[in-house]
């Protein structure tokens, strides 16, 4: 007790010391990733984990988290920085049938199969008998690895979880002003959390977190809208990001942390904080992540919206994910930088040195714009915040496939998984810092070892 209470009034002074200047940024200003006003988050030797420190009035933010780490009993101290959203069972010789259309009844029964014309992400880079559908060079060949689930019984990567950390996820009905998406299922959740809010509700204000969440594990063999990747997988809800799709550190870290407690297996962050901006708690947070064995996946962030490649996807142990596009190209908006892992399709405008012009996005279901109780497949969803999803989904099947072989530990099973989509991947004959070991490739990845 003595050493809180002391710990406690030395925080207070070091804040009233560092005061002469008033907090520079606030949770509204999106594009320059500022921080959150009014307190600092801080780490003392000896505690488990950081925790926000509210300042008196007038304590500087920046200056208040300086004072504090020159203080040899504090481990870390930085503003609560805000990151940003990163956009600009079937047979085994059975695909799934989704029509690619919202509508239920005649009209979606005449067009099955159709998910593939829009769908260029998941399909293979040759030919296919009995798919209608010209191969595509920026597929990552789900279908090859929704076969390969199918045989070792696993289809859909059956007996997965994902969390998606994200906007929230329209995945129940809650009153007139919220709506579940209709190509999800209620039985395809387990419980989330709103750290926004802070209720049991992370309801989607936004769309981003529905159409992540739809990539991933969109329901099948329905007639509605398209398809997932990994669509017998369990969805987590973590709402992280606000209807602006802003989302604060402290929380995010908090996040991640209910993710690992609650079972999940594969954990998706489609934003990014600043350039070159430090998020200690966040990084603590993947730690504990990495040592429970839960598979981390983050987007590298989009040019235009950042400067390099950024946290989290730099985060320790965490897949940092580049994206590319329909012609299987670079996509203009990837960053490089040496936290890229993977590539994965994030649809738009090539780079220009591509030969092809295909700029498709990536289609999904999720909310119309401004709603929060209406659905469309949108047009305009395009970045690695699509890219990372891509790779939580083919993570969560390479799990279910157990194509990684056999491990011994929590650690080396999130490293053999890591491992199995890096020497599976394709090279796009870029270097390194581009695309990482390539563009994921779900089939090569699923498939069993000699």
């Amino acid at each position: 007790m003595r050493k809180t209470l002391s710990t406690l009034a030395a925080i207070a002074l070091l804040a009233a010391l560092a005061g002469a200047a008033p907090a520079r940024a606030a949770t509204g200003v999106a594009p320059a990733h500022g921080f959150a006003p009014g307190h600092v988050v801080v780490k003392f030797e000896g505690e488990r984990r950081g925790r926000t420190l509210p300042l008196p009035a007038g304590a500087g933010v920046r200056e208040t988290a300086a004072t504090l780490r020159a203080n040899p009993r504090v481990e870390y101290a930085a503003p609560d920085y805000v990151a940003t959203a990163s956009t600009t069972i079937p047979p085994i010789h059975s695909l799934p049938d989704d029509s690619g259309a919202l509508a239920e009844g005649a009209e979606a029964a005449s067009a099955l199969g159709s998910w593939v014309f829009k769908q260029w992400n998941f399909l293979p880079t040759e030919s296919v008998n009995g798919l209608q559908a010209p191969p595509s060079p920026g597929g990552i060949d789900a279908i090859g690895a929704w076969r390969n689930l199918a045989a070792v019984g696993r289809p859909g990567a059956r007996g997965t979880t994902v969390a998606v950390l994200d906007t929230g996820i329209a995945y129940r009905a809650n009153g007139p002003e919220f709506a579940r998406s209709p190509d999800f299922g209620s039985r395809q959740f387990v419980g989330g959390y709103d750290f926004v809010d802070d209720d049991n509700l992370p309801l989607d204000e936004n769309g981003h977190g529905t159409h992540v969440a739809g990539t991933i594990a969109e329901r099948t063999d329905n007639g509605i809208g398209l398809t997932g990747i990994a669509f017998n997988a369990k969805l987590m809800p973590v709402r992280v990001l606000d209807s602006q799709g802003r989302g604060r550190a402290s929380e995010i870290a908090e996040g991640i942390r209910f993710a690992t407690r609650h079972g999940a297996d594969v954990i998706n962050m489609s934003f990014n904080f600043g350039c070159e901006k430090p998020v200690p708690e966040v990084d603590e947070a993947l730690r504990q992540a990495y040592a429970r064995g839960v598979v981390t996946v983050g987007s590298v962030g989009n040019l235009g919206a950042e400067t390099c490649v950024s946290p989290p996807a730099t985060g320790p142990r965490v897949i940092g994910v580049g994206g590319t596009t329909e012609g299987g190209c670079l996509g203009a908006y990837s960053l490089s930088g040496t936290g890229i892992d993977l590539l994965a399709p994030g649809g738009g405008r090539p780079v220009a040195t591509c030969p092809s012009i295909s700029a498709r996005p990536i289609y999904q279901v999720t909310l119309r714009r401004g709603s929060t109780n209406a659905f469309a497949i949108p047009g305009d969803y395009v970045g690695t915040s699509m890219a990372a999803a891509h790779v939580s989904a083919v993570a969560a099947m390479v799990l279910a496939a157990n194509s990684y072989g056999p491990t011994s530990g929590a650690k080396a099973r999130v490293n053999a998984v890591a491992r199995q989509l890096r020497h599976t991947a394709r090279s796009l004959g870029l270097p390194r810092i581009q695309q990482g070991a390539g563009l994921i490739d779900a089939a090569a990845a699923t498939s069993p070892g000699p």
